[in-house]
């Protein structure tokens, strides 16, 4: 027996969360857990019923009632589904409670428009929609944990870029990070910048800390004469000529001393990276003129006290007389 029409099914998984449309061959398959319900709707026009039936693993090859493995489709055992006025019809299979037992594997849901089982199906339209059961399983969603990072630097006040964008300065701490590696550069005036990997793990914070070097150049000194004591900064540095390394970028003092000249400073600027060259011209101290000494002096006084002398015997003479 057969009743002429078209027939669709559609094929909801309750619990799997899966939709599908079928066509007559068409579907591909699904996977669900034994117990989980799955629920079953289409349209069929020209028929006021449709005929499920099951077939698979250890069951008889042409089919039985989707509720009760028991009862076999070539003796009428079927799962008889109303179709309503708008030639749509609906049925949940409650597959936890299927009389019988099914093993696990893959099964064919056939949905046909009359009573006939699947040696009979050239007399009737038909879909079928392949289903792989299995065991049960219970999946628990675990909240993730944010990461974090505190980072700091010597000296502090140091900016921060994290993955390409600027985050701040040193000290900062971030928490609410996705667990995985960040790229963390530390820069500052006059320092060396610094790019180091954070690995952020969930629940933890990062210590960082970052230590920059001073960004450094070179001074050449020398001087006219040479052989002046330098000093840097206050700090004896040798005799000129002599090159000076290692010196910390920005502004210095250099200041030459030699016995005879007069002491000469200058401010310079060291660039990183560079040597730069520092001459100074020394200025001779200029000589005193000669001054009287005290042995002049006294003669002095000796010749002037004779000619006194002189004068008052002269005088004497005369009184004499």
């Amino acid at each position: 027996m057969s009743f002429p029409g078209r027939l669709t099914v559609a094929l909801t998984i309750i619990g799997g969360m899966l939709l599908l449309t079928g066509s007559a061959g068409a579907a591909s398959g699904i996977r669900t857990a034994m117990g989980d319900s799955v629920t079953l709707s289409g349209y069929s026009s020209g028929s006021p019923y449709v005929y499920l039936f099951l077939t698979g693993p250890n069951l008889p090859v042409n089919g039985v009632a989707l509720n009760d493995i028991s009862r076999r489709a070539d003796q009428g055992g079927f799962t008889r589904v109303s179709v309503d006025g708008d030639d749509h019809w609906t049925y949940t299979w409650h597959t936890g409670s299927i009389r019988g037992r099914l093993d696990q594997g893959t099964y064919t849901i056939w949905v046909v428009n009359g009573p006939n089982d699947r040696s009979r199906l050239a007399w009737a339209d038909y879909q079928t929609l392949p289903i792989t059961l299995g065991k049960p399983y219970v999946t628990v969603d675990t909240p993730v944990q944010p990461g974090g990072m505190n980072l700091h630097s010597v000296p502090e006040g140091a900016s921060l870029v994290i993955n390409g964008e600027y985050r701040g300065k040193t000290p900062l701490s971030l928490g609410n990070l996705p667990s995985g590696r960040y790229t963390v550069t530390f820069s500052r005036f006059g320092f060396i910048g610094l790019s180091t990997e954070v690995p952020v793990e969930e629940g933890k914070t990062a210590e960082v800390t970052a230590t920059l070097q001073p960004e450094t150049g070179a001074l050449a000194i020398n001087s006219t004469p040479s052989g002046a004591r330098v000093l840097l900064d206050g700090t004896d540095a040798g005799f000129s000529p002599v090159m000076l390394e290692n010196i910390s970028a920005g502004n210095h003092t250099v200041m030459l001393e030699k016995e005879g000249y007069r002491t000469a400073v200058r401010e310079v600027r060291v660039g990183a990276g560079q040597a730069n060259p520092v001459e100074l011209p020394l200025e001779p101290v200029p000589a005193k003129a000669p001054t009287a000494t005290r042995a002049a002096g006294s003669v002095l006084s000796v010749a002037a006290a004779i000619s006194v002398l002189l004068v008052l015997s002269w005088n004497g003479c005369f009184s004499r007389r």
